[in-house]
Parts: structure tokens; sequence; C-alpha cells
């Protein structure tokens, strides 16, 4: 770099003077396990984002796809269709519940679970299909609600990175058994930690409460065996602030692509299906070759961080270890970047952004 500029992250959360004030309220009263707050968080979310569904929250996404699989009834000798082109805990809730994940392929141009592979690979064994809504675009949730519908199968959603995201109208979290939206630090929303499993099946949502509190509703009056996978008060509390923030938040993601899509030479950018309305967790493009030279030079020249999600794909993990052939799988592990488009970057560091990628794809100065 010729000149000292600030580094800009591939992805950053946002905590304001709001989510400290909510936390020290919750200090203060000295409730801090799960209690009113999550019950709080819970009816805000369902309202808010998933069209009244039951919410329930929990410790981690993780723990709410595991938990949400149990609570659909989900376990051993049943196999369940995921993406290999994904985060690993979609693959780990199906193994957890001592079930077996079977990988198909991706649409090349969505980068979602494609109905058509899905298809190819169903057994007598399946039980269900979980697509995720990867990087913010939701999956062919209409290709998957006629797939499951004619063969007999549930649909569950992975909807870590799609908070506010729509299909043909309805919100990610309301198609299927259950959706699940993670609450990690850089999600578009946060609580710091944890999860929030939707469902609109009063038996899975009664379910998914007793499993997270060790199996009881009431103190002491175990109904199954469960989890500790409680939320707290003080992660709800900023999840609570957040909610009030993530609409404004996801329409300045959707700015920043579209500046980016306007602007952005020499490289694949992101297509997003008629359908779906993408909330862009991830601005992700194609750099189909010497990516990781790429994303180097974006980091050391010109001081941009970004993000390979996800450069090994599930089923060659050393803890799944399979060898199904999955070409735009590979393909996509092989060239995807994901580039800063989170709502404290400036238009100065959007200007940079495509200045250094153009530069970089040979498409400009």
């Amino acid at each position: 770099m010729t000149e000292a500029r600030a580094f800009i992250p591939a992805a950053k959360p946002i905590i304001g003077d709001e989510e400290r004030a909510a936390v020290d309220a919750v200090l203060a009263s000295g409730m801090l396990a799960q209690g009113e707050e999550v019950a709080a968080f819970e009816r805000e979310f369902s309202a808010g984002l998933v069209d009244g569904r039951h919410a329930v929250a929990v410790n981690s996404g993780t723990a709410g796809l595991h938990l949400g699989l149990l609570a659909a009834g989900v376990g051993p000798g049943d196999e369940v269709v995921v993406p290999s082109f994904t985060f690993a805990a979609t693959a780990n809730s199906v193994a957890l519940t001592g079930a077996t994940p079977v990988f198909a392929d991706i649409d090349p141009v969505t980068y979602n679970l494609d109905p058509r592979a899905v298809e190819a690979v169903l057994t007598e064994r399946t039980v269900g299909v979980m697509p995720v809504h990867l990087y913010g675009q939701p999956a062919d949730m209409a290709g998957f609600e006629d797939l499951t519908s004619r063969r007999g199968l549930k649909l569950f959603e992975d909807a870590a990175q799609a908070h506010g995201a729509q299909f043909d109208g309805r919100p990610v979290g309301s198609f299927g058994t259950f959706g699940m939206f993670s609450l990690y630090p850089t999600k578009n929303m946060t609580s710091g930690e944890g999860g929030i499993v939707t469902t609109g099946d009063g038996d899975v949502a009664r379910r998914l409460r007793l499993l997270r509190n060790q199996g009881m509703e009431k103190q002491y009056e175990n109904e199954i065996v469960g989890f500790n996978a409680r939320m707290t008060n003080l992660h709800a509390a900023i999840g609570r602030v957040q909610l009030t923030k993530v609409w404004g938040w996801t329409e300045q993601r959707r700015a920043n692509a579209a500046f980016f899509d306007a602007h952005l030479s020499g490289v694949g950018t992101p297509v997003v299906s008629e359908k779906a309305t993408h909330v862009y967790h991830q601005y992700t493009i194609r750099v189909p070759e010497d990516r990781d030279g790429f994303a180097a030079a974006l980091r050391e020249e010109y001081g941009i961080g970004s993000g390979v999600y996800y450069p090994i794909p599930n089923h060659r993990l050393p803890s799944f270890a399979r060898t199904e052939d999955l070409p735009e799988t590979e393909r996509a592990a092989r060239e995807v970047l994901s580039i800063p488009v989170h709502p404290s970057l400036s238009s100065a560091d959007l200007d940079r952004i495509v200045a250094a990628v153009n530069a970089l794809a040979g498409a400009g100065a």
C-alpha cells in the first residue's frame, strides 16, 4: 500500500450503546439465566421475522439444528440430505442425532442445494432434506416443497445466514418442519452467541423447549432426556436490541451489494433467483484463477479483508471422509471469495473495494 489506510475487515459485529445498556439492565436485575428476556426475544423474533411461528431460543446455531432434528424425530438409521458446500455444523447436526448426512451437489448459480441433485441420492432411509440458505440467498423452496411432498419427506431449513430473507414473498424459516437462525457475532444480527429455532408445529416447539432444558418444562419434573442448551437473559437482551436494527442493516447490505453489482468487473458476481430476496450475509464473487492469490493481494496490497466460505467441502473433511462426486461443490470451493458488504462500510470503503477488485481482475485501475 502506498499510504496508511484503515484495514477493512471481511465481517464486523455491530454493538452499540443500546446493547450495552440492555446487558447492564439484566446484570442489575440479577436474573441472568433463561427468563423473561428470553421469552420476550422469542415473541419479538416470531412476530418480526417468521410471520408468528413458534420461536425457541437456544445457546448456539448448532444446538438449534441438533435439537430441531431431534424434535422432528430424526435418529439412528435415518438419512437427511444436506449440501456439502456449507459450514460443517449442517452435517454435524445430522450426525449428532445418530442419523447419516447424505451429501448432494449445488446449483452453480446460487450455490444452494439443488433439488434435482437431492432427488438423485434419495434412498428408502431418507427422512428429510435440509437446504441451507447460503450467504443470505434462499434456496429453491418451491422445488424443495414439491420434492418433499411427492416423496413423503420432511423439509428442514438451515437459515443460519438468512435473517429476513424471503422466497416468493414468504420468510425463510416458515417453510419446513423447522428453521434455524444463527446469532453468532458476525451474522446479520447477533445475540453475542445463540440460535433461534422456528416451527409451525406446536408439538415440535414443545419438544424443543424440553430438549433445551434438561427435558423439563417444570423444574425437577424431567419428562425426557435433554440438554442444557438454554439462552441466557444476557444474550437475549442483546438480541432484542439487534432486532430493532436488523431491517435497517439489511437495507444497507442490499444497497452495498447493488453498488458492487453495478461497478465490479472481471469477476463473477452474485446472481439472485427471480423469486428470492437476498439479505447478503456475504457478497460472494467467483475468481476462477488463483482465488487464494487474489485474496492475499486484496489484504496485502489494498488492506481489504475477505473470506473463503467454504474451502473444504464437508464430504472431504476428515470427520466425514466421503467419496461422492460433487463437481459444482468442488468448483465453488476453489473459486468463491466473499468481500466485505457489512452495513458499517462507508462510501469511501465501497469505492476502495471496487477499485481493488477491478484492478486485481485486470478490469480497471
